[in-house]
């Protein structure tokens, strides 16, 4: 192979498989690929980067070339494409990282005010009577309806009713004396 082959020459025998025919293209080609993605994205990493992936998938795209335009220019339309696509994938990430960060701040604030406001409330019902905090515990806190904690407890469902009653009463007392979180966590 000689150096005066031209570079349609060499890239229809690289479609066809040389590999010596694909290094010349390569050396000849691979700084002015890289210095047309270098113009769009404007960052050395990601030049490389891009520059090595248009390289890497080249021997197939060399098989749809046809010849019509010199290879240069179809090389630089190739270049100019890759990093467009290389800049919209970036953008395209940074605001799913952005979206992701919000949502995940939005979620940290609102993990740690529940986390304050169950805080509040655990220490509230710790104020109240084990027969309270036994009917909290099974009717908030294990769901169960007034029947069921009736009869897990051993009273009347009236019981449990009146007990609930109170509950929320004595809550919103404690609530009015404390924070905003015990007022939040009422709510």
């Amino acid at each position: 192979m000689t150096k005066t082959e031209s570079d349609e020459t060499l890239a229809r025998q690289a479609a066809s498989g040389s590999a010596s025919a694909f290094r010349e293209l390569l050396q000849r080609h691979y700084d002015r690929v890289f210095r047309v993605v270098y113009s769009v994205v404007r960052n050395q990493a990601d030049a490389e980067d891009v520059t090595q992936e248009i390289w890497a998938a080249m021997p197939s795209k060399l098989r749809h070339w046809r010849g019509t335009a010199q290879l240069t220019s179809w090389l630089h339309r190739i270049a100019l494409n890759a990093a467009k696509d290389s800049l919209r994938r970036s953008a395209s990430r940074a605001r799913t990282v952005a979206g992701y960060t919000e949502v995940q701040k939005l979620s940290l604030g609102e993990s740690a005010d529940t986390q304050a406001r169950l805080s509040w409330l655990q220490s509230a019902l710790e104020t109240l009577s084990d027969d309270l905090r036994a009917t909290a515990a099974l009717t908030l806190g294990e769901e169960m309806n007034f029947a069921q904690a009736a009869e897990v407890l051993g009273v009347a469902e009236g019981t449990i009713a009146w007990r609930m009653s109170e509950i929320r009463k004595r809550l919103k007392i404690l609530a009015s004396k404390d924070s905003d979180y015990g007022k939040e966590a009422l709510a």
